[in-house]
């Protein structure tokens, strides 16, 4: 059996170049916790704690990313020959796992109050509710240009995202509390904002463990990628394709290609050049066979 194989790696244009804007919302997120958390407890509001608390998430999620970024930037060893990039995801998962933990002491917390009542001072509450908006904007501004193209950067976004909108709950909850006295709204706000949470965080844990359990990222079809690979000149058949990503925006994948007759050469340049153009997939290892390879027991394979 006579085979070929080769190794391509296009370098996609990606990088953490997110770092400025992650320092500076740091510092805003930090500062305004401090004061959000003095403001809860001098008030009463639990809706103001509970926005306090997600602010606390959020400065814990700019730390862990930066930090991500940093350890990323680790050159490649012996040991860990891909790196230091999946510490982002250990990170957003870390994130996603505190977030759970946060909702539900809020939820708890709420029950409790909703049982005994508390007096809640409603203006100091709206006006540090009112700035706490003005800093979650600010942020999620510095961070919108990176969340989509690292998972970490997207958890930290989510967090001052879901913030933001705590921020708009405590803000409805302070006025209505003004006008009516009804100071179980503090409550049901504070709650809102728990559920409201939950769900986006569940994503960012799902797509998470998809990465760490090398699952082919969301926007990879790879029924379309075998497809694509088998309609390439020359080739008779394929197996042994996979597609994994070692962190958030850098896919990598690996295949046999079984070709009788066609020239190694260009069927590595066209299957590489087909991966970058059409799946967004620059780091790709391409052997070339003429006989297909024994295939180990229970190895998928695509025929």
């Amino acid at each position: 059996m006579a085979s070929g194989k080769s190794h391509s790696h296009v370098q996609a244009a990606s990088g953490p170049g997110h770092e400025r804007s992650l320092w500076i919302a740091l510092a805003l997120t930090t500062t305004f916790m401090v004061a959000e958390v003095i403001g809860g407890l001098v008030t009463g509001s639990l809706a103001l704690i509970s926005d306090a608390a997600h602010m606390f998430t959020d400065t814990v999620a700019l730390a862990i990313s930066l930090a991500a970024i940093q350890i990323g930037k680790r050159v490649v060893d012996t040991k860990r020959t891909f790196g230091y990039y999946r510490f982002e995801i250990l990170a957003a998962a870390f994130n996603a796992l505190l977030l759970f933990g946060v909702a539900i002491y809020i939820l708890y917390e709420a029950w409790r109050r909703m049982r005994e009542p508390q007096t809640v001072d409603s203006i100091p509450m709206l006006i540090i509710a009112a700035l706490g908006l003005v800093v979650n904007l600010v942020s999620m501004r510095l961070l919108s240009s990176g969340k989509d193209r690292s998972l970490n950067v997207k958890g930290a976004y989510l967090e001052v995202w879901s913030d933001m909108l705590g921020s708009v709950g405590v803000i409805v909850g302070a006025v209505v509390i003004w006008l009516t006295g009804w100071t179980w709204v503090d409550s049901v706000i504070a709650v809102a904002i728990g559920f409201w949470v939950l769900p986006r965080t569940w994503v960012l844990l799902r797509d998470s463990m998809n990465i760490l359990l090398e699952g082919a990222p969301d926007d990879v079809d790879v029924d379309e990628v075998n497809k694509a690979l088998r309609t390439l000149p020359g080739v008779d058949s394929i197996h042994e394709l996979h597609v994994w990503a070692i962190t958030s925006g850098k896919a990598s994948l690996s295949v046999h290609l079984v070709s009788a007759s066609g020239d190694f050469n260009e069927l590595v340049a066209e299957g590489a050049r087909t991966l970058a153009e059409r799946f967004d997939i620059h780091h790709s290892t391409i052997q070339l066979e003429r006989v297909p390879c024994g295939q180990a027991s229970g190895t998928h394979r695509f025929e």
